[in-house]
């Protein structure tokens, strides 16, 4: 699969959307608007913006006692006094400045004798009533502003949710009669189906297992990569059994509140064992229950208390009450080793990626409400997509489903299927990306290299289709390869053999335009992926031996974390000259295959330029009249033929 720069996809739908303001902005900012208002009155009345500088009552006292002619009003409150003073007693009254104070009580009566007697100008004596109406309007206002607040963190909040309900349990109950999933729609995954039936058979018949002694699993933690049908399996137990049905997210759990986690999964377990017998399922669990003190410079009390609590929960309820607890994650290795023993989580099932068998069932079960054409063959829909799960195979049938619909077509027919499968695979077809002919040839002879080294090598997987219709973001054609049979060891000689497979279209660019293009940007990147692959870790190579060199932690998909190398730079050296030497062995065989086959290579470019999409058929045509009109191409030197053996000497 060829590979362009990155693009621009920026168009009107992405410039709206930008424009668009986020969700619940224009409630928050109409909430806002009067809480501010509100809170600027409630300013301007307790008099904060009033201006008036404050001081203490003996300081008024004294300033009237020494400089009463300075005095240009006094207003006296029964909360408050408020008096303005002249710099001197010549200053005119407009620059008076205003002061401000509190009342001593007890000597309301000795400061109006006095104020009477200095015959101040303006002299407002107040009364009680005014007085007691300021007061009652400042603690109205101040009842509306808690008010409005309040509804402003409820309508926040969302209409299933209060403050008193933070330490309730967020999971959602299914009914017996709601549980509608059972076994029949479990497919691809018969193994795990057959542990999880002895947790059917204990919630339909406890005594059974009660009278020899046996203990049922409190816990059955399901494994697997996502879109394996974990979730599936734990409703079809639910459905299977006819028990209450409780689903919740690991995340669910866990709030920016010290306490409310251990509170809501306390309710969860109280809930759960009112309606025993009933399964409670905990999607996500790493979400939960990572490890504790994995990362000591970032703890989070709030989460190890809500662990701290699950843990305590599962050993508290005895076995044999009809509670069961499933749980599935795809992070099994970072989960904390308490869950994991036994007590807790006893069981621990796989579900796996589904093998060739397992796809053709899943496509069955998802293809009951879809109406298929005579000609769909499942099997070789299922042979199509190696490493596909559930969801994916469902996704394909949905979407087979509407392309038959958007043309009108009263069924689903192959073509629908594998246009589906081909939008999985390499993404939407891009019909408005128009290729210039020297690109368009340049992609032909570029994907054309590939199905050819791929053809005249053994072991490797044959090719299905040469593609040079514009797919995805940057793909412009594709080459697809599909494995005969399931496929889960690779010898040395085939892994070369890819290498060699992805080489192929660069170096047909090389030999037919003299030049090479930045298509191949994937292509590289794959194959020395691999060469570094068969160095460090299956220890593939005659000079460095058959040692593994990595040292990062394998995760349970397979993915590794971050590398820890323990090796010196001299053997960092020599990988790197592994690895560039595999690469390279592998560019010069590609090259001898498409030279050896240069009027092959030239015949199917060309039609691939006319058509731009060739079957497999139609290759193995076209490979069998050329190997039966042309003459046998000379073999190789002896020289290109020693030439790996004396690289590896």
């Amino acid at each position: 699969m060829t590979e362009t720069g990155p693009t621009d996809r920026r168009g009107s739908a992405g410039d709206d959307r930008r424009k668009r303001p986020p969700p619940g902005g224009g409630r928050l900012r109409s909430s806002i608007f009067p809480l501010m208002l509100l809170f600027g009155l409630l300013l301007v009345f307790s008099g904060v913006f009033s201006g008036a500088e404050k001081t203490s009552y003996k300081t008024f006292r004294d300033q009237l006692a020494e400089h009463p002619e300075r005095f240009v009003s006094v207003e006296v409150s029964p909360t408050s006094i408020v008096y303005a003073m002249k710099e001197t007693a010549d200053a005119p009254k407009e620059k008076a400045k205003e002061f401000r104070t509190t009342p001593l009580p007890g000597d309301e009566e000795n400061l109006a004798v006095a104020l009477k007697e200095l015959k101040i100008p303006d002299y407002d004596g107040g009364t009680d009533s005014d007085g007691l109406g300021g007061f009652i309007i400042w603690s109205l206002l101040s009842l509306v502003l808690l008010v409005v607040v309040w509804v402003f963190i409820m309508r926040r909040l969302g209409p299933s949710q209060t403050v008193m309900s933070f330490g309730k349990s967020r999971a959602k109950i299914v009914a017996e009669k709601e549980t509608e999933v059972t076994f029949a729609d479990v497919a691809g995954a018969d193994e795990a189906v057959e542990e999880v039936r002895e947790i059917v058979e204990f919630l339909r018949e406890p005594k059974k297992f009660q009278e020899l002694g046996a203990r049922i699993p409190k816990g059955v933690l399901l494994l697997g990569a996502p879109g394996t049908g974990k979730t599936l399996l734990a409703r079809a137990v639910a459905g299977e059994a006819g028990v209450t049905f409780f689903t919740i997210s690991g995340s669910d759990f866990v709030e920016m509140f010290v306490g409310v986690g251990a509170s809501r999964v306390r309710d969860l377990f109280q809930q759960a064992q009112q309606h025993a017998p009933c399964i409670v399922f905990i999607d996500e669990l790493d979400a939960l229950g990572r490890t504790r003190g994995a990362n000591p410079n970032n703890p989070n009390e709030e989460r190890e208390q809500t662990l701290n609590q699950l843990l305590v929960e599962m050993d508290g309820f005895a076995a044999n009450t009809g509670v069961i607890i499933i749980a599935a994650t795809n992070r099994p290795e970072i989960l904390d080793k308490a869950l994991l023993r036994p007590g807790r989580f006893d069981r621990q099932i796989v579900v796996d990626r589904p093998d060739i068998a397992g796809r053709e069932a899943i496509l069955r079960v998802h293809a009951r409400k879809v109406r298929l054409a005579p000609n769909i063959d499942l099997h070789t829909i299922a042979s199509r997509t190696p490493g596909f799960v559930g969801a994916d195979l469902a996704n394909i049938i949905n979407e087979a489903a509407l392309l038959a619909a958007r043309r009108g077509a009263k069924a689903v027919e192959h073509n629908d299927m594998e246009e589906a499968i081909d939008r999985v695979f390499a993404g939407l077809e891009r019909k408005s990306r128009l290729m210039s002919p020297k690109e368009k040839r340049i992609v032909a002879w570029h994907e054309t290299g590939h199905a050819l080294v791929a053809s005249m090598l053994p072991g490797t997987n044959p090719v299905h289709r040469i593609s040079i219709i514009p797919r995805g973001i940057a793909a412009l054609g594709h080459t697809l390869q599909l494995p005969t049979e399931e496929r889960y060891l690779m010898t040395e000689s085939e892994l070369r053999n890819e290498v060699c497979t992805l080489l192929g279209g660069r170096m047909a660019e090389e030999i037919v335009f003299g030049d090479v293009t930045t298509g191949a940007q994937n292509d590289l990147e794959r194959a020395t992926d691999i060469a570094r692959k068969m160095v460090r870790e299956y220890g593939m190579s005659k000079r460095l031996g058959p040692v593994n060199f990595v040292q990062a932690p394998r995760g349970f998909l397979g993915e590794y974390g971050p590398d820890r190398s323990d090796y010196s730079d001299e053997t960092a050296r020599e990988i790197d000259q592994e690895v560039r030497r595999i690469v390279g062995s592998a560019t010069e065989k590609a090259r001898e295959i498409l030279v050896r086959h240069r009027r092959l290579l030239d015949r199917v470019a060309e039609r691939l330029c006319e058509v731009e999409l060739i079957d497999r058929e139609e290759l193995e045509a076209m490979i069998a009249e050329y190997e039966r009109t042309e003459p046998p191409p000379p073999p190789a030197s002896a020289s290109e033929n020693t030439k790996d053996a004396s690289e590896e000497a």
